[in-house]
C-alpha cells in the first residue's frame, strides 16, 4: 500500500499528524510498551464539581480523578497497583512542575502526584518538585523517573505551552531552541540527562488559556472551566490531543477556524524528526472518563 504524504499545512489546521508512530523513549515495563506497538492510550477525564468558584480544585475529587485516569492507562483496577507498574520504590523522582504564576501547575495536584508515589514506597528525600531550578536541584540530578505536569495553555513562541516545552528548564539556555517557533523542542527529550527517565505525563486541562497575544499575555476572558486531565505515557501524544481539544475551543468562541499562531509546529517534528512519540489521532486510543458536557473532542 503506499504511503500517505500529510503536509505540514495539514497538520497545522487538525492539530495533529497523519505520520509514523515514533519510538517512545520512556522507561516502562514492557507490558506499557506492547501498548504503543498498536495505538498509544491517551486518558482523558473530567469532572463538572472538581472546581470551585475560585477555580481551585476539590481534593478528593482531584485525587479520584488522577486515579481513575491512572488506572485506565494501565488497565489495572487499584490505584497504588497501577502506579507501581511505572514508578519503584528505589526510584529518585523528580516531578517536572510549571510555575507561570498566571496559570500554575496547581499545588493540589502537586499534592495529589506526590502522595501516590510516596504509596509506591519512595520515600520523601528522593522526591522533588520543581521547575526553574532543576539543574541545580540535588534529587533532579539524580534522578532516575520524571513526572512531567503542567497546565496547557497557548504560548507567544510556540504556539501551545505543553508537555513538550515544559522540559525546556533542563537546558542551561532555554532560548537556543525558541527558534523556527520552538521546531526541535523534542531534541531535550534525548539529552542524556533527560532521555528514558520520563515515566508519565500530564497536561492539566482545569482552566486551559486558549488565545493569547504577545509575550506572557493573559486575560481570565480567554480561559474557560474545562476541568479535566489529559494523562498518558507519549508526551506527542497528550499534547497533540490537547490542541485539538484548544483548536475547537478557538472555533467555538472565535465561530470561525482560526489557527494557533504560531504555529504549532514542535508537536508535529516531534513525531515526524524526532521519532518521539505520535501526534496522529488515527493512532491514539483517547479513553473519555466523567464529564462529557462540552468535550470538544
Amino acid at each position: 500500500m503506499k504511503k500517505k504524504n500529510i503536509s505540514r499545512r495539514d497538520f497545522l489546521k487538525d492539530s495533529a499528524a497523519l505520520a509514523a508512530t515514533g519510538s517512545l523513549y520512556l522507561n516502562l515495563p514492557p507490558k506499557l510498551f506492547a501498548q504503543s506497538e498498536q495505538k498509544t492510550r491517551v486518558v482523558l477525564i473530567r469532572h463538572k464539581n472538581l472546581l470551585n468558584d475560585k477555580n481551585i480544585p476539590d481534593d478528593a475529587i482531584l485525587q479520584e480523578m488522577l486515579d481513575q485516569a491512572v488506572t485506565a492507562l494501565v488497565d489495572e483496577v487499584d490505584p497504588i497497583k497501577a502506579w507501581k507498574q511505572f514508578i519503584q520504590s528505589n526510584d529518585i523522582v523528580g516531578i517536572k512542575t510549571n510555575v507561570w504564576s498566571y496559570l500554575r501547575t496547581p499545588p493540589e495536584l502537586e499534592k495529589a502526584i506526590k502522595k501516590r508515589v510516596l504509596d509506591c514506597g519512595v520515600v520523601e528525600k528522593n522526591i522533588s518538585i520543581n521547575d526553574r531550578g532543576i539543574l541545580s536541584d540535588p534529587v533532579f540530578k539524580k534522578v532516575t523517573a520524571l513526572i512531567n505536569v503542567r497546565p496547557m495553555r497557548t504560548h507567544h513562541w510556540s504556539g501551545v505551552g505543553t508537555l513538550l516545552k515544559n522540559y525546556i528548564m533542563f537546558v542551561n539556555k532555554p532560548y537556543e531552541y525558541h527558534g523556527d517557533t520552538c521546531a526541535d523542542l523534542a531534541a531535550i527529550w534525548k539529552l542524556p540527562h533527560v532521555q528514558g527517565r520520563t515515566r508519565l505525563n500530564i497536561l492539566v486541562m482545569f482552566t486551559p488559556l486558549f488565545h493569547s497575544v504577545g509575550p506572557h499575555d493573559y486575560s481570565a476572558e480567554y480561559i474557560w472551566k474545562y476541568q479535566g486531565l489529559l494523562v498518558g505515557f507519549d508526551p506527542v501524544a497528550v499534547d497533540a490531543t490537547g490542541v485539538r481539544i484548544i483548536q475547537a475551543k478557538r472555533r467555538e468562541y472565535f465561530k470561525e477556524d482560526r489557527p494557533i499562531n504560531p504555529p504549532v509546529k514542535h508537536i508535529f517534528l516531534a513525531d515526524t524528526r524526532h521519532h518521539l512519540g505520535t501526534a496522529d489521532p488515527n493512532k491514539i486510543e483517547l479513553i473519555k472518563l466523567g464529564w462529557q458536557d462540552g468535550v470538544l473532542i
